[in-house]
């Protein structure tokens, strides 16, 4: 678990420089933003494959400043494994030139695996533009309606939320296009397809895994 000032996608630092003009006493503050701390982290993670979740303690002061005191550790990020602190960059930075930063964390899956894993989270599984609560296209917008009519439970995952499973799944189901629809990790197709099962009676026995 990786505790950091923005997101992997977006790492934030920023510096706060203050300007008080001793007549009219006014302050100018800038925020300027500067590849920090946070982005090298991410990037000697992502080279070497391991796998992490995040946290962005700008979205909790409360959690920001409350970790500090729990680990002892007074900046960011901080990097933990099974719980445990590892450090910040500094030893991160080290653990990699010791090449011993590969046996302490955790490798990412490999891509079919992880394919493999994510199509079979749920018994019926949509992978969409967006999610239940908000589509972001109109093909997944009308597949979730077919999908809602039927009234079985299934379960999304956005592909706009990460690339890799986005171009990975396309190449592991041979589908070129979204949204892909699985039952019991199997696909079953897009939105035309789906439609044509709905329209011949078909959709729900499969959904329901009957067929």
């Amino acid at each position: 678990m990786l505790f950091m000032k923005g997101t992997p996608q977006e790492p934030r630092c920023a510096t706060k420089w203050e300007l008080t003009t001793s007549v009219e006493w006014i302050v100018f503050s800038t925020f300027i933003q500067i590849s920090g701390f946070s982005k090298q982290m991410v990037e000697i993670l992502h080279k070497h494959n391991i796998q992490f979740s995040s946290f962005d303690i700008f979205s909790d002061e409360e959690v920001r400043q409350g970790l500090k005191a729990y680990s002892n550790w007074p900046t960011y990020p901080q990097l933990y494994v099974s719980g445990e602190l590892i450090g910040g960059l500094d030893i991160i930075k080290e653990l990699e030139a010791s090449e011993e930063l590969d046996t302490i964390c955790p490798k990412a899956p490999k891509l079919e695996e992880r394919l493999k894993v994510l199509t079979n989270k749920a018994s019926v599984m949509l992978f969409m533009k967006g999610n239940k609560q908000e589509a972001k296209c109109g093909f997944s917008k009308q597949i979730l309606e077919i999908l809602n009519s039927t009234g079985v439970e299934y379960e999304t995952f956005d592909i706009l939320e990460d690339e890799e499973v986005r171009q990975g799944l396309k190449a592991y189901s041979n589908w070129p296009t979204y949204p892909q629809l699985y039952v019991k990790g199997e696909l079953v197709g897009g939105l035309d397809i789906v439609k044509e099962l709905k329209e011949n009676g078909e959709l729900l026995p499969i959904l329901r895994g009957e067929n």
